[in-house]
């Protein structure tokens, strides 16, 4: 699935991103150290991996978008 990076703390490598229908989904350092990224910057495209439903809906990969 693809989001915009919306937020980004750089010391505990989380934050958060919106998805297309503007939906704010955090996401925990774990997720974005699996995706190898160093950093983000808020406008950058991701794609991401989701895990649950609605509420209970956590990101568990985030990495950048690639065309």
């Amino acid at each position: 699935m693809q989001a915009t990076a919306y937020t980004y703390d750089p010391e505990t490598h989380s934050g958060q991103v919106l998805l297309d229908d503007g939906t704010p989904v955090p996401f925990d350092g774990p997720a974005f150290d699996r995706g190898g990224l160093r950093m983000l910057r808020p406008g950058q495209r991701v794609r991401i991996e989701l895990e649950g439903e609605q509420d209970d809906r956590r990101i568990t990969l985030v990495t950048l978008h690639t065309f």
